[in-house]
C-alpha cells in the first residue's frame, strides 16, 4: 500500500506485524535511512539485524523470503534491512510479499527506484506492504525544516541563517540536524534558553565551500581520478570548508547518473537519454564518459558510501573531514582501476 509520512512513521516506530515489507524509495536516501533506523529502534538493542543489498538479491532471489522466515539464532527479535535495490529486486520483493509466512519485517531502500517501477508497484498492490517516496524538500521547505529544527533547540534563526544551513546541508534534514546540534551546543541553547542564531554563529563554527572548488572535486570522483581527487581534498582541508556541501553534491550527481543508467539498461540510446534528462550540452562528453564507466550496481553501492559519510561526519565525536576523504577517495581508486 501507499503511504504518507505520518502512516509510514507510525509503522516503522510501533514495528507493525500488519506489514513485512516496508519499501523506502526515491532520491532522498538520508530520509529513508532516517526512517528505517525507527524499525531498527523499535525493534530493540538486541535484535539481530541482517542486511543485504541488491546485488545480494539478483544472485539469490529467494534469500530474502528465505531471512524474513527465519529464526533469530539467539531467539529473539530479527529484522532485515536491504540497501541500494532496484529492479533487478524485482523477483526478490514478490517472492517475500507471495511467501506463506514472514516472521521478521523488511526495511528496503531504493534510492534509483522510480515511482512507476515494478518494485514499487508490487508493494503499493500489496497489504502487507508499505511504499513511502522519498523526495527532497524544495529550497523553501529546507529552510522551514532548518528553522523548526532550530526552533526545536532553542535557537531563534534568521531567514538568511536558515538559508546557509540547509544550503550547507543540501537540503537533507538528517544533516542540518547535526548541524543545528553543534550550532546549539556552540550558543549553550536549549528550549528553555533560548539564543538567536545569526551569521556570526555560523562563520565561527564553519564555512561554505565554493561552487568552482565544488565543481573540481566532483568531477574528479566522477571520473576516478585519483590525484586531482586529493588536490581538491587537500583545498578544501586547508580553507577549512565543511565536507557537506561537497559530498551531496557528489550524491545529487550519481543519482541523475543512475536515473540516466537506467534508462538506457532498459533499451535507450544514450543520445535521447541525455536530451531527455536536459543534459546541459557542455557537459554532454562528460556525462556521457562516466554512463560508460559507472554501472548501476557501482552507483549505488557509491551513493551508499557517500550518504553514510555524510551521517559519520555529522556524527558527535567523529573524525571529521577524514572519514569523507577515505569515503570518496576509495570509491574513485576503485573507479580508477576499472578503467
Amino acid at each position: 500500500m501507499k503511504a504518507n509520512a505520518r502512516d509510514i512513521r507510525t509503522a516503522l516506530e510501533r514495528a507493525s506485524p500488519d506489514y513485512r515489507l516496508y519499501l523506502l524509495h526515491g532520491p532522498d536516501a538520508s530520509t529513508a535511512a532516517e526512517l528505517a533506523s525507527l524499525l531498527g529502534i523499535a525493534m530493540g538493542a538486541d535484535a539481530e539485524r541482517v542486511d543485504l543489498d541488491g546485488a545480494a538479491l539478483k544472485n539469490d532471489p529467494a534469500r530474502l523470503a528465505d531471512e524474513a522466515a527465519s529464526m533469530s539464532l539467539f531467539g529473539g527479535a530479527r529484522y532485515i534491512r536491504v540497501s541500494g535495490i532496484g529492479e533487478e529486486s524485482a523477483e526478490a520483493i514478490a517472492t517475500l510479499l507471495a511467501a506463506d509466512r514472514a516472521g521478521n519485517p523488511v526495511v528496503a531502500i531504493a534510492p534509483t527506484a522510480k515511482a512507476t517501477g515494478k518494485i514499487v508497484k508490487l508493494a503499493i498492490d500489496s497489504r502487507a506492504a508499505l511504499a513511502f517516496a522519498c523526495y527532497e524538500p524544495s529550497t523553501a521547505d529546507a529552510e522551514r525544516i532548518a528553522a523548526g529544527i532550530a526552533r526545536d533547540h532553542g535557537l531563534r534563526a534568521t531567514n538568511d541563517a536558515a538559508r546557509r544551513i540547509a544550503a550547507a546541508a543540501g537540503n537533507d534534514r538528517a544533516i542540518m540536524l547535526r548541524e543545528i546540534e553543534k550550532l546549539a551546543i556552540f550558543l549553550d541553547a536549549a528550549p528553555d534558553r533560548p539564543a538567536d542564531l545569526d551569521d556570526i554563529a555560523i562563520d565561527a563554527v564553519g564555512a561554505d565551500l565554493g561552487e568552482a572548488e565544488q565543481t573540481r572535486l566532483v568531477e574528479a570522483f566522477i571520473d576516478g581520478h585519483s590525484a586531482i581527487l586529493g588536490q581538491e581534498l587537500d583545498r578544501a582541508a586547508e580553507a577549512g570548508t565543511s565536507p557537506i556541501p561537497w559530498l551531496r553534491a557528489i550524491a545529487r550527481r550519481l543519482l541523475a547518473l543512475a536515473e540516466m543508467r537506467s534508462d538506457i539498461d532498459a533499451g535507450g540510446a544514450v543520445d535521447a537519454v541525455l536530451k531527455r534528462h536536459r543534459v546541459f550540452f557542455r557537459e554532454e562528453a562528460a556525462t556521457t564518459r562516466a554512463l560508460r564507466r559507472w554501472s548501476a550496481p557501482m552507483l549505488a553501492r557509491a551513493l551508499d558510501r557517500v550518504r553514510q559519510a555524510e551521517r559519520d561526519v555529522m556524527a558527535p565525536g567523529n573524525a571529521g573531514t577524514i572519514l569523507a576523504d577515505r569515503a570518496v577517495a576509495e570509491v574513485a581508486r576503485g573507479v580508477e582501476r576499472r578503467g
